[in-house]
């Protein structure tokens, strides 16, 4: 698993979010000045598996790149957050060929081996140079 870059324009998200939480994830970002955790994606369909509010606050931000990590439902465990629904991966792509999305925390993807982590300074993502960014930075042990 390797964390990328990629425009948050590129991406596309399939739940909504909590405006109260990305207010605070906002906030604490901006406090660190650093990305820690990256946003998983589908790795051909380019949808957000984990990291909704991740995006808007990215997104907010202006942020002209961000970390992602690419999977797919080989290495990823799909659930519902909510017993009265069944998610499947095909509901999934689905939703996100629509253009709609599920509600708030709908979907809840689990990666069973760790994912990596990065340390990247706002600054760095604010500028369309990633090639400015070490290696070192982008994957860490997570």
């Amino acid at each position: 698993m390797q964390v990328r870059l990629v425009s948050p324009e590129s991406l596309i998200p399939t739940e909504d979010v909590d405006p109260e939480r990305v207010i605070e994830l906002q906030a604490q970002i901006l406090r660190q000045g650093i990305w820690t955790v990256p946003i998983t994606i589908e790795k051909d369909a380019l949808f957000v598996m984990d990291g909704h509010h991740r995006l808007t606050v990215a997104r907010r931000l202006r942020l002209a790149f961000i970390p992602v990590v690419p999977l797919d439902y080989t290495v990823v465990r799909l659930e519902s957050w909510r017993p009265d629904l069944t998610i499947t991966p095909a509901c999934i792509f689905a939703m996100a060929r629509s253009g709609r999305t599920f509600p708030c925390k709908t979907t809840r993807h689990i990666v069973d081996q760790g994912l990596p982590s990065c340390s990247l300074s706002l600054e760095a993502l604010r500028h369309p140079a990633p090639a400015r960014l070490a290696p070192a930075d982008l994957e860490r042990a997570g």
